[in-house]
């Protein structure tokens, strides 16, 4: 009995705290863009300005903005965490869409491993191959997942080395 119980304390416990350490995680990689896009020269859309996505001046970064897809023929919101629209972009470029995921173990990345495929395959569909679409990684990401993000022509940046966002013209 006591066993059981202290197995039912532990889930319930990990159940509460782990969306908690994950919320606490993810603000703490957007800090960590919003700080660096600004050294290298953008500015953050304020939570007044309304912007679309793809309709962002040059130089010029939001967070959690939402994308409208149209899978089975209605309109859908794929929320994304950081959306950056490049010093150099032209009038008819795409933002750069960054989403920051983070992990505690490796168990937790397979079962999510698919949303991300779901999502850029959505957005793919309305706004082009060209689309750029980026992993902003910290923790435990094994090669099965690497490998399967990489297969839906998903690409990452590791937090530890933020200035490979370059790489991806931001």
């Amino acid at each position: 009995m006591y066993r059981a119980a202290t197995i039912v304390a532990d889930r319930l416990c990990g159940a509460i705290s782990d969306p908690i350490i994950r919320n606490a995680q993810e603000q703490r990689q957007l800090t960590a863009i919003g700080g660096w896009l600004e050294e290298q020269g953008y500015s953050m859309i304020s939570a007044g300005q309304s912007t679309a996505f793809d309709k962002m001046d040059p130089g010029t970064y939001a967070f959690r903005l939402n994308a409208p897809v149209q899978p089975s023929n209605r309109t859908v919101n794929i929320p994304i965490d950081t959306v950056v629209m490049p010093l150099t972009a032209n009038a008819d470029d795409l933002s750069v869409l960054i989403e920051a995921k983070s992990a505690g173990d490796f168990a937790n990345t397979n079962k999510r491993r698919k949303e991300e495929a779901m999502k850029v395959s959505q957005l793919r569909e309305t706004y082009g191959e060209n689309l750029t679409f980026v992993l902003f990684l910290c923790g435990y990401f094994d090669s099965g997942y690497l490998g399967y993000e990489a297969a839906e022509g998903i690409d990452w940046v590791w937090e530890h080395r933020i200035k490979d966002l370059k790489g991806f013209g931001v």
